[in-house]
């Protein structure tokens, strides 16, 4: 009965624990080190973050308490208002961080641009009190501000975090809950929310997936399965001409798919300036273009027995393996850039996996038959040459097959 009682104790701990831990992660339920008392408090939705407040209807001022957990004094972190719009630019922020010897930066930082490095500067409005604490993986930031310049009752709010230099902040991460950390609040009914930030983040979020859907459809499928169908299938006498059109068909779709999702990731690009993946968007305009050329290259296909068809098929090739090279390696770059699920990404990597063994395998099947064609060529020449010179001594060259077959007699 002891044992069983040590157990019942230490699982009553555990869920206590578990339970109190949980519970203190709601804002409605944090002490203050100071006793401060704040009237409102909101869970925001992402980074760890809680914002408490308390307005004053009379002096139109807002008491706030912005607590970051989970932290580390590696980073940095800041909560703005947006009094002219939702998002970053145009926000006013307070930012703070813990230096190197241990004591609190807190200051303020008006936002003009997407390449801001966040240089201490006066806001749109008043502020007061101005500080901030760290201890226990938790970062608070204290502060009192004056909305009487036309801030109005329901306010664009923004938070981020992003790493250190040193002492100097470096910008934060574009992708994840980073770009979702906007939203909300009205500071009189203290209601939060995150309608229209949310919904454009939202919007944003589906374009981008329908980006990396189409270009992962295209280039990262369907032109290595065109490619594997034109240099495998024509080994094949009875397919042809069934491959030519097959692969035509094929590249030509991946193409047209895959401008598509270009020109959306472009799209995307022209909206969000501040969001730069530079690697990512020069390897797909890069794709883009040397896809055209592939496509025009078509256009001016010459036929087999023309001179010059030799460097166009030297063209044709290069640019088609070009393409499917960048288009895998772009596609692994926008996952890491989406972020999406693992399954996603594993399910990609085994398409790309199974058809690159489905290639190695008919790569041996070609050669093989190839081999075994001019092995059989060869063995048919011999046996022309060798019969005809026996049975009517005048060897192959009353087959064209031998240069000097119209002479005999010892003459050659």
């Amino acid at each position: 009965m002891g044992l069983d009682q040590r157990v019942v104790s230490l699982c009553c701990t555990m869920v206590t624990t578990m339970f109190l831990t949980t519970y203190a992660q709601t804002c409605s339920n944090y002490v203050f080190a100071s006793n401060a008392v704040y009237s409102a408090c909101n869970d925001l939705p992402f980074l760890n973050s809680f914002l408490h407040y308390t307005y004053n209807p009379s002096s139109q001022t807002l008491s706030i308490a912005y607590r970051h957990t989970n932290f580390d004094s590696s980073k940095w972190t800041a909560w703005g208002i947006n009094p002219t719009s939702q998002g970053m630019v145009g926000s006013q922020a307070l930012v703070a961080f813990q230096q190197s010897d241990g004591s609190m930066r807190v200051y303020t930082s008006p936002i003009t641009g997407y390449t801001t490095q966040l240089a201490e500067g006066d806001l749109s409005f008043p502020v007061s009190d101005l500080s901030a604490t760290y201890s226990n993986n938790e970062i608070i930031i204290f502060a009192t501000l004056g909305l009487q310049n036309g801030t109005g009752s329901t306010i664009n709010q923004v938070w981020q975090e992003g790493q250190l230099s040193g002492n100097v902040v470096t910008a934060h991460a574009t992708s994840g809950d980073n770009i979702k950390s906007v939203g909300t609040l009205n500071v009189v009914s203290r209601q939060s929310g995150s309608a229209g930030g949310a919904s454009g983040t939202s919007s944003k979020t589906k374009k981008r997936n329908i980006h990396g859907v189409l270009n992962a459809i295209s280039w990262g499928i369907m032109m290595p399965l065109g490619a594997i169908i034109a240099r495998y299938m024509r080994v094949f006498q009875s397919a042809d001409p069934a491959w030519f059109y097959l692969h035509v068909t094929c590249q030509t779709s991946a193409y047209i798919i895959g401008v598509a999702g270009w020109a959306t990731g472009i799209r995307l690009g022209s909206q969000s300036p501040g969001i730069q993946f530079t690697t990512h968007r020069v390897i797909g305009i890069i794709l883009f273009c040397v896809a055209t050329l592939q496509v025009i290259a078509l256009l001016v296909r010459p036929k087999k027995e023309h001179k010059h068809r030799i460097f166009w098929n030297i063209y044709h090739h290069s640019l088609g393996y070009t393409i499917i090279i960048l288009g895998i390696i772009n596609i692994f770059k926008g996952f890491g850039i989406l972020n999406p699920e693992k399954k996603w990404k594993r399910a990609y990597t085994g398409i790309i996996v199974i058809l690159a063994i489905v290639a190695a395998i008919l790569e041996v099947y070609t050669w093989f038959v190839v081999l075994k064609r001019k092995k059989a060529a060869n063995a048919e020449k011999t046996t022309n040459g060798n019969g005809n010179a026996n049975a009517n001594g005048y060897g192959n060259g009353t087959n064209g097959h031998y240069p000097y077959g119209g002479r005999t007699n010892g003459r050659v």
